[in-house]
C-alpha cells in the first residue's frame, strides 16, 4: 500500500538485456579483468541479500520494499503507506485482519 506520492519511488520492471550489453564477465565493458584474482577482487561485486533489508518501524520484522519503513501487513492494517507513514485511508469502521 503506498500513496500516489511514493508511487515514483518504487523500482521499476526487470526487463532482460541481452547478454553482453549487461554482464559482468566480459573483457570488453571493463568488468573483468585479465588474469584477475578472484578471491581478492570478487567480494566487493556480490549482491548479499542479508544487509540490506530494512527493519519495520512498529512490528519490526524485515522489510524487503526498498525504502520503506513500514512491512506491508502493518501498512494494511493501519491504513498508512508503506514508505512514507501518510494515512491513505480511513480504518475506523473496517474489519481488517492479516491472515
Amino acid at each position: 500500500m503506498v500513496c500516489e506520492k511514493c508511487q515514483k519511488k518504487l523500482g521499476k520492471v526487470i526487463t532482460p538485456d541481452p547478454w553482453k550489453s549487461g554482464a559482468r564477465n566480459t573483457t570488453e565493458g571493463g568488468g573483468r579483468k585479465v588474469n584477475e584474482n578472484k578471491a581478492l577482487s570478487g567480494k566487493k561485486a556480490r549482491f548479499s541479500p542479508y544487509g540490506e533489508f530494512g527493519k519495520c518501524r512498529i512490528c519490526k520484522s524485515s522489510v524487503h520494499q526498498a525504502g520503506s519503513h513500514y512491512c506491508q501487513g502493518c501498512a494494511y492494517k493501519k491504513g498508512i503507506c508503506a514508505m512514507c507513514g501518510k494515512k491513505i485511508i480511513e480504518t475506523k469502521n473496517y474489519r481488517q485482519t492479516s491472515v
